[in-house]
């Protein structure tokens, strides 16, 4: 059992994520802007900014392993990478393993190729800005952290989201920042990215990697 921290548990992803190892019997927290209505039993809630370095560090002293899914939208918009940055410090600081939930723009859909951020003319205008600051993460700030900083970027496929909640397989592919799936983006139910993202945290046997999880 780990001790396991989410920064940002009650989102789409992060919730899966809370769940997936709540129920494998891993200790886990969760720090969140607004509490849920309904919780996953034994799991504990702290509501707080994650903007706040002092409210991350409460619930990051401790932990083994350390999940972020947020998102750079809404009061994020700006501060995401910022906030990232903090989140990364502290779980080095303590000695934890940081596992980041990432976009499907940050891979690349062949080796040797530019990531799909490059080239973002089939996404909405109004969505730029939150993709480039996501892939940016693995691009520029997660390699730039101290080597003793075991981090993990892990990638849905292209089809990935509350609007396409799906139903759990139990099943899922693994790759690493070539995409699973290159031709649509794919598509993966939120129960089993998350079986996925879990199946990371225990065998833990990828250290400083960004990867992939589809069909």
């Amino acid at each position: 059992m780990s001790r396991i921290t989410v920064i940002g548990g009650t989102g789409y992803a992060g919730s899966a994520i809370v769940a997936e190892a709540a129920a494998r019997g891993h200790d886990v927290t969760v720090l969140s802007r607004s509490l849920p209505a309904e919780g996953v039993p034994g799991v504990t809630y702290v509501q707080g900014d994650a903007a706040d370095e002092a409210a991350l560090s409460s619930v990051i002293s401790g932990a083994e392993v350390v999940v972020g899914a947020l998102a750079p939208r809404g009061p994020l918009a700006e501060s995401f990478r910022d906030v990232y940055r903090s989140i990364a410090r502290l779980a080095d600081t303590n000695g934890a393993r940081l596992y980041l939930v990432g976009g499907f723009s940050s891979l690349r859909p062949a080796a040797g190729a530019p990531r799909f951020v490059t080239d973002l003319s089939h996404a909405p205008a109004e969505f730029h800005h939150e993709i480039r600051a996501g892939a940016a993460v693995v691009i520029e700030d997660l390699p730039a952290t101290p080597e003793s900083l075991n981090w993990v970027f892990v990638s849905p496929a292209g089809g990935f989201g509350s609007y396409a909640p799906g139903e759990r397989r139990g099943e899922y592919r693994l790759g690493g920042d070539i995409a699973v799936q290159p031709d649509g983006g794919g598509e993966i139910s939120g129960v089993d990215y998350a079986l996925g993202f879990v199946d990371l945290i225990e065998k833990g046997d990828h250290h400083r990697a960004h990867v992939n999880l589809a069909y």
